[in-house]
């Protein structure tokens, strides 16, 4: 009988990061499927995880700049259901930053006994703004921004087959 190994913090793959997560019984309604909440829950860990590999430490931001991130808008589409026992790899791509807000992509995807992508459970846009604890709108501090403008996906270079377009993991 073999054991996974237990879910890490992930791993960058160029600008996208991937987090692997595996569905329990806690997860599910009472028909083994993922109750629709907590894919969200999935992609707030993946987000977290992702700024953490990317140097951004959110108790630092706190403490020493007296800012946090705030979700002010989500959009998710469910496509198919994962079940208990499932593994789920949640891809996480910025699209895009401004001085006080970033966009980052999204998708769940359930994956075969192979470690291969079967199909795209749901996706995810999360739409963060910089907050002072205060609730007001605060900027990225330069450091945070360059390290947040590494992660930015980069748009595929044209070709003679067409336009640009954004380079998709999901």
């Amino acid at each position: 009988m073999s054991v996974d190994p237990a879910p890490t913090n992930g791993e960058m793959n160029a600008a996208a990061h991937l987090l692997p997560v595996r569905v329990y019984y806690e997860d599910t309604d009472a028909g083994g499927i993922v109750y629709h909440a907590n894919y969200l829950r999935y992609a707030e860990r993946a987000r977290t995880e992702m700024l953490r590999m990317a140097g951004i430490d959110m108790n630092q931001l706190r403490d020493e700049h007296g800012l946090i991130f705030v979700l002010y808008k989500g959009e998710v589409l469910y496509h198919r259901p994962a079940r208990f026992n499932d593994r789920l790899l949640v891809v996480s791509e910025m699209t895009e930053l401004s001085g006080a807000t970033v966009v980052i992509d999204q998708a769940i995807w359930r994956m075969d006994d192979n470690g291969a992508r079967d199909y795209q459970a749901a996706k995810f846009t999360a739409h963060v703004a910089c907050m002072q604890e205060s609730g007001r709108a605060g900027r990225f501090p330069k450091d945070l921004r360059a390290r947040m403008e590494s992660l930015i996906r980069q748009p595929v270079a044209p070709t003679a087959t067409g336009p640009s377009h954004a380079t998709r993991i999901g």
